[in-house]
C-alpha cells in the first residue's frame, strides 16, 4: 500500500529530529543482507541505544537539508541507505563496524557528525577503532591514581620500615634483659 503525503511528511519530521539529535550518523550501504540479518543489526544496535532507519536517498536529502546541521556534500546519498543514529561519537561507528566485519554484505558508506560535516568511510572506521567513552573515562581515572598509589606505596613503606626498626629494638632491649 502506497504511502499518503502526511505520512511521507511525517518519515521526513522524523528523519530530521534523528539527524539533528544525533552525535554520529553512520551510513551504509545494506544491499544482500537478508531479513534476519538486518533484525539481527536492529536489535543489537537497539540494545546499545542506537537507532537504525532504512529510507530512500531523496528521503534522506531533503532531511539533511531541512536539518538544523548544514551538510553540503549530498553526493555521499547514493544507493539505498541504512542510517545508524547514535547519541554517542563512537558506538554507532563501532557497532556497525563489528557487524560489517562479520556480515559482509553491510557496507559503510560514510557518516555525518553532530557539526554536519560529511566523514568518509576511512574517518568512521577510524572512530570505531577509538575505545568508548567509559574506557576513556576509566583510563584517565587509572592515570591519576597511578601517582597516588606510587606515593601510598612509599610512605607505606617508611612506615613499616620504621615500625620494623623499632620492634628490632625491642627484641633486643627484651634480649638484653
Amino acid at each position: 500500500m502506497a504511502k499518503t503525503r502526511a505520512q511521507k511528511e511525517q518519515d521526513l519530521q522524523k528523519l530530521v529530529e534523528n539527524l539533528d539529535s544525533a552525535k554520529l550518523a553512520v551510513l551504509a550501504d545494506y544491499r544482500g543482507l537478508d531479513v534476519p540479518a538486518i533484525s539481527e543489526l536492529r536489535n543489537t544496535l537497539r540494545e546499545n541505544g542506537v537507532k537504525l532507519v532504512v529510507a530512500k536517498n531523496t528521503l534522506v536529502r531533503k532531511a539533511a537539508a531541512q536539518s538544523a546541521k548544514e551538510i553540503t556534500q549530498l553526493e555521499v546519498f547514493t544507493g539505498p541507505m541504512a542510517i545508524a543514529f547514535g547519541t554517542d561519537e563512537v558506538e554507532a561507528a563501532k557497532l556497525m563496524a563489528d557487524f560489517a566485519k562479520a556480515n559482509k554484505a553491510l557496507e559503510i558508506v560514510g557518516g555525518i557528525d553532530e557539526a554536519g560535516e560529511v566523514l568518509t568511510r576511512e574517518a568512521v572506521m577510524a572512530l570505531a577503532q577509538l575505545p568508548s567513552r567509559e574506557q576513556l573515562l576509566a583510563q584517565v581515572v587509572g592515570t591519576v591514581a597511578a601517582p597516588l598509589s606510587g606515593m601510598v606505596r612509599v610512605l607505606n613503606g617508611n612506615l613499616s620500615g620504621l615500625v620494623y626498626a623499632l620492634q628490632a629494638i625491642k627484641d633486643k632491649k627484651e634480649a638484653a634483659a
